[in-house]
């Protein structure tokens, strides 16, 4: 059994998780600290390397922005190793910068079992974040530097950006993999 909606959580109230308060999330996981909970996920034992690294280009996804994406994680590679940014959509205007407040939809599979996490489009609710502010794991601040209004990036997030040994749900040394919509990227005035 999969408890996520212990993964994300707003700072005020309930436990310095980030993102969509106490709704079922995962996107916007907190950073682990190693105090996180066990997993109530089990873990598989590795599979066998396939001696070449997947990209951006190998992870298949469909739907347009706003739409409720599938994202298909091939068998004939190995998860990456470094964050993997891709925009499927380029979106308009100002990218984001470091201290700006986001509202993203993102949907979240897990690359061990490439199956559906989470996802915010199923619950038809974006969520707010301040990039760069540690709200969110790693591999969301670094990802999502840069993207625009409107576009819906692929966000390939290795375990040492993302939960690492595991917990909140995640298996130890998960590799994510997102889509994420940015519904709204404020514009620098000034």
């Amino acid at each position: 059994m999969r408890t996520f909606g212990k993964i994300v959580v707003i700072g005020a109230g309930v436990l310095a998780l980030a993102a969509c308060g106490e709704k079922q999330n995962t996107a916007a996981p907190a950073q682990s600290s190693g105090a996180a909970p066990a997993s109530a996920s089990s873990s598989a034992a590795p599979a066998a390397p396939k001696g070449k690294e997947c990209t951006a280009d190998d992870v298949k996804t469909t739907g347009k922005f706003g739409e409720a994406p599938t994202i298909t994680i091939p068998d004939d590679c190995d998860p990456p190793k470094k964050l993997i940014t891709k925009d499927l959509e380029p979106g308009t205007g100002e990218g984001a910068k470091s201290g700006a407040n986001l509202k993203m939809n993102y949907s979240l599979v897990t690359w061990s079992n490439k199956k559906k996490l989470d996802s915010s489009f199923d619950r038809g609710e974006p969520f707010d974040l301040t990039l760069g502010a540690g709200m969110v794991i790693q591999g969301w601040d670094q990802g999502l530097e840069g993207i625009k209004q409107g576009a819906r990036r692929l966000l390939i997030i290795p375990p040492d950006l993302g939960y690492g040994q595991g917990g909140r749900g995640i298996a130890p040394n998960e590799t994510l993999v997102f889509v994420t919509d940015a519904v709204s990227v404020p514009t620098d005035k000034g």
